[in-house]
């Protein structure tokens, strides 16, 4: 069979039109930034595998390098990199004609490598499946369009839009301000349409040149990956027009910041809606799973927030959550159920920044949804009212969140040791660069009078 035969419709139709130029092997490190290697199309079609280190795992965002390569020392060891063919798509604002593949981690005895972010979230679906369950998530992305920014010592403003002015701020789900920016959205359509995803809707948010796009339903490395690609789309068709996309959970000051809301629900063997009963009622296992979030995300907010700046998306009363409630229709609470008919019964975790490795994130949130149902933990009461008044139950800052995330024995079986290892040395090592970096806030408060 050809390898043309294995790839997505959409795919296939841009080969259709393009003449197959190079073929970029591609897997997302623990950052989420896309490694791998641009390979000519002739040699693509007579190779089945390609070699990366292992260290690509050990980097930290900075470049640097977190001490994770265990007992055999640093040696850089080849992993075996294996094609996921039904992740062939195109990339659009190539020059010439190039497909993109997301590839799969390998050890050199043809083991799943541990740390890599994909293998993570597919080893904590295959526990779902071991029970005959098949988890389902929705995420949501929020992200700014800004202006050019290239001194990262200038703070970051929004982008002009097509009136000459700034974008605005505080405009939620105003059409015309989404207009500003339409020519960017048009074109995160067009490539969206030929690399093959469907968008469920974008809406204008309430930050200075926010935006959210919903996508639909489906399996989780799925959506994972087209998360994972949708980062470049979204980034590809902003630099077309003199502007950045920024995922950062917090680029300005004052503003809102950029979340990954995940909504969830589990099938079981049947294909009905594991939170739903017969008689359209709430589960235990509804009510298990938000038990699961409550008792284990706390563990787990290194995964989804995890930088300096992902706390400071954590600001009462301003768009993000800092508790752990949950509550019917209300998006004060971390953990929401939205409004749905029963069979489209769905948990929905606002806890998660867009700095996130969609990977690691949904791994995270299904991990405790999973040890939710298989303990039988059961939630606290619903919270009524503006959850802005509930306690804080955030991890306050990076390094605490670490110090959870290291002592949460039970989540590491489901994550898998070796990603807990590598995760917390690398994490930890990012954090001490950021000690090395003075702020103007310090030189403004303590140059002169300390």
């Amino acid at each position: 069979m050809s390898w043309l035969d294995e790839i997505p419709e959409a795919a296939r139709l841009y080969l259709d039109q393009h003449r197959l130029d190079e073929v970029e092997c591609v897997i997302a490190d623990l950052p989420g930034i896309a490694r791998g290697k641009a390979v000519p199309a002739a040699k693509w079609e007579r190779q089945q595998f390609f070699h990366l280190p292992n260290s690509i795992f050990f980097q930290t965002i900075t470049g640097d390098w977190g001490e994770a390569a265990g007992p055999e020392g640093f040696v850089e060891p080849d992993m075996i990199l294996k094609p996921d063919l039904s992740t062939t798509t195109a990339a659009p604002w190539a020059a010439d004609g190039t497909l993109q593949v997301i590839h799969d981690a390998f050890d050199q005895k043809g083991r799943p490598v541990g740390c890599s972010p994909r293998n993570v979230l597919k080893r904590v679906v295959d526990l779902y499946k071991a029970e005959g369950w098949t988890p389902v998530v929705a995420p949501e992305m929020e992200f700014y369009l800004v202006g050019r920014n290239v001194d990262p010592a200038k703070a970051i403003e929004p982008m002009m839009g097509r009136t000459g002015r700034p974008a605005a701020a505080r405009q939620a789900y105003s059409m015309t301000a989404v207009d500003e920016y339409g020519p960017v959205i048009d074109d995160i359509y067009e490539y969206a349409e030929i690399q093959g995803f469907e968008i469920d809707g974008i809406t204008q948010e309430g930050g200075a040149g926010q935006l959210e796009i919903n996508l639909r339903h489906g399996d989780p490395v799925k959506l994972a990956d087209e998360v994972f690609y949708f980062k470049r789309l979204i980034r590809e068709a902003a630099l077309k027009h003199d502007c950045f996309a920024t995922f950062m959970a917090k680029p300005i000051e004052g503003e809102p910041g950029s979340a990954m809301h995940v909504h969830h629900s589990i099938i079981d063997a049947k294909g009905r809606n594991l939170f739903t009963g017969p008689q359209g009622g709430e589960t235990d296992a509804f009510f298990n799973f938000i038990g699961g979030l409550q008792e284990h995300m706390p563990s787990v907010i290194a995964m989804i927030a995890p930088y300096v700046n992902s706390f400071r998306r954590y600001v009462r009363d301003h768009a993000a959550p800092i508790n752990l409630e949950w509550g019917r229709d209300n998006r004060t609470t971390g953990i929401r159920v939205p409004i749905s008919p029963p069979q489209a019964r769905r948990v929905e975790n606002r806890l998660a920044g867009m700095d996130c490795n969609p990977y690691l994130c949904i791994a995270a949130s299904l991990a405790c949804g999973y040890l939710g149902m298989k303990n039988e933990i059961w939630p606290d009461k619903r919270f009524r009212g503006d959850a802005y008044e509930a306690a804080d139950e955030i991890p306050q800052g990076l390094y605490a969140a670490l110090d959870l995330f290291d002592g949460a024995k039970e989540l590491h079986e489901v994550l898998g040791p070796e990603f807990v290892r590598v995760y917390s040395i690398v994490k930890r090592a990012e954090y001490n660069e950021f000690l090395q970096v003075i702020s103007p806030w310090e030189r403004q408060h303590l140059l002169l009078n300390v």
